[in-house]
């Protein structure tokens, strides 16, 4: 595998990769479908019987999320196919956990029950992976009625359209995505073509983001994407890595209850969505922005005074993370007011049960989930609009960080996470050995710098007092139109 190169954005054109049947693979594959029932299964794994993709290198794992009776696994099927039965939980989500968890492969290719992929599949998904380590491949889908095919059929089909009638098939709506962003390289959120049934990640990054979460039950794929996005990870889309989705998707069956389904698991987790977070005075589970201050030494006052007007800013979806050695604060047998450590234990105290504050000794590399984070002194107050600005700056040309240079000298400044994990991911790289941060995200997004003046604007300048005529001053009476006659036929008399 290559060093890892540092793609700016999403644009993974630097990447070449091997052409379709003229390279030889190394690294091994772990094909999950989770399954429920089986029905359609014993076409995907004919199809995959019939891969590019080397044998030994291959391994399937059904995972049978509680069927009743058990999945059986057909005639034709890959060499390597054994089927993993749940044990605990349910759900799309844990299933594709627990088929990770069994899994030996290097690289993890999703795949859902009732897809039917092309013979080059897997190997169209997995050759980006033999190229660098960060990257989501996406196959295509397109879905079709089933057809009276047998597994036999599919097995020794050359193409597709030998056993399905695709001219009939009804394109993913992703396909139209990826058109119109130039295969994604445009595109300002990617992941959200990432929606399953097919895609392939390195083992490694699945585990790094925690896998799927269970406790969603729909949009289970695009959570996971996001929190992928968060990572750093570049989305890739793989045109030849065709497939075919046994009928149509749940959504065109009941599409408002689908949409209504899937709003509250999005909305409390992509707080990009911001189009699902319009009710005012709402907490949600994972904040827009994570506000950073280090108040080591610091007086109760001035951290009371920036804590105050965190809380208070325009954006209200936000949460503040106090940065100080809590962890030398014990609850042991002191003199109260004699205590070391009285203003830090009085600093923990104020802020103990405001679920909007968090005390952590150290901040973590990224606020992933959470897309933004601010970091400033805390002795700067923020502005009501510093926030929003700060956001819709960086959201206007995707830059990864804004700093903004104050007056002192010092800076503030807001950190894109998907930015921040990219340099995180590329930091120990051979060619990127020893950089610094900043410098990886310039290369890799962008870093800008900007005045204070939009972000802490100047207060309005006072009203001026309004001048107070006393009553027994009375002003002149105007002239009378005669008198101005009369001063008119003067002023032109002759001398």
């Amino acid at each position: 595998m290559n060093a890892r190169p540092a793609l700016r954005q999403n644009d993974y054109s630097p990447v070449a990769v091997p052409r379709l049947g003229a390279w030889s693979p190394d690294l091994s594959v772990s094909v999950v479908i989770p399954a429920h029932g089986g029905q359609g299964l014993d076409l995907t794994l004919a199809a995959l019987a019939a891969q590019t993709y080397p044998d030994h290198l291959m391994e399937v794992l059904v995972v049978d999320d509680g069927s009743d009776p058990p999945i059986r696994l057909p005639e034709i099927r890959p060499v390597n196919t054994r089927v993993v039965r749940v044990r605990d939980g349910w759900g799309i989500s844990n299933a594709v956990n627990t088929g990770v968890k069994a899994a030996d492969g290097e690289i993890i290719q999703r795949l859902d029950a009732d897809m039917v992929a092309c013979r080059e599949h897997i190997e169209a998904m997995a050759r980006w992976h033999h190229v660098t380590d960060y990257l989501v491949s996406i196959g295509m889908k397109k879905f079709v009625d089933t057809p009276p095919v047998t597994p036999r059929q599919v097995f020794t089909a050359r193409h597709l359209d030998e056993v399905f009638d695709l001219a009939e098939a009804v394109p993913s709506s992703t396909e139209a995505t990826i058109a119109k962003t130039d295969g994604l390289r445009k595109s300002r959120n990617p992941y959200h073509v990432c929606t399953g049934p097919t895609f392939a990640l390195p083992r490694d990054v699945f585990h790094a983001v925690g896998g799927l979460d269970p406790n969603v039950v729909r949009g289970e794929d695009t959570e996971f994407s996001y929190r992928l996005a968060m990572h750093g990870v570049v989305f890739v889309p793989e045109m030849e890595a065709q497939a075919v989705h046994l009928g149509l998707p749940s959504q065109h069956r009941d599409r408002e209850r689908a949409v209504r389904t899937v709003e509250p698991y999005l909305a409390h987790r992509i707080p990009l969505r911001r189009d699902l977070r319009k009710d005012r005075g709402r907490r949600w589970l994972v904040p827009y922005v994570e506000i950073v201050f280090d108040v080591t030494d610091t007086s109760e006052s001035v951290v009371r005074r920036a804590v105050a007007a965190a809380l208070d800013g325009k954006l209200q979806d936000v949460v503040v993370t106090l940065v100080g050695p809590w962890s030398r604060l014990d609850d042991g047998q002191r003199v109260t007011l004699s205590d070391p450590c009285f203003e830090l234990r009085l600093l923990r105290d104020l802020f103990a049960h405001d679920e909007r504050v968090r005390l952590i000794d150290e901040a973590a590399p990224t606020p992933a989930p959470t897309p933004f984070r601010y970091r400033g002194p805390v002795d700067v107050p923020l502005h009501r609009a510093t926030l929003e600005r700060m956001v819709e700056s960086v959201q206007k040309d995707l830059a990864g960080i804004l700093i903004v240079d104050l007056p002192d000298g010092r800076s503030a400044r807001l950190e894109r996470t998907s930015a921040l994990g990219r340099a995180v991911l590329l930091s120990p790289s051979t060619n990127w050995a020893g950089a610094d941060l900043d410098e990886l995200i310039d290369t890799t997004h962008g870093v800008r710098h900007e005045p204070p003046d939009r972000y802490w604007p100047a207060p309005p300048a006072p009203a001026p007092e309004p001048v107070t005529i006393p009553a027994q001053v009375t002003a002149p009476a105007e002239p009378s139109e005669k008198t101005l006659l009369r001063r008119l036929k003067s002023a032109l008399r002759p001398g």
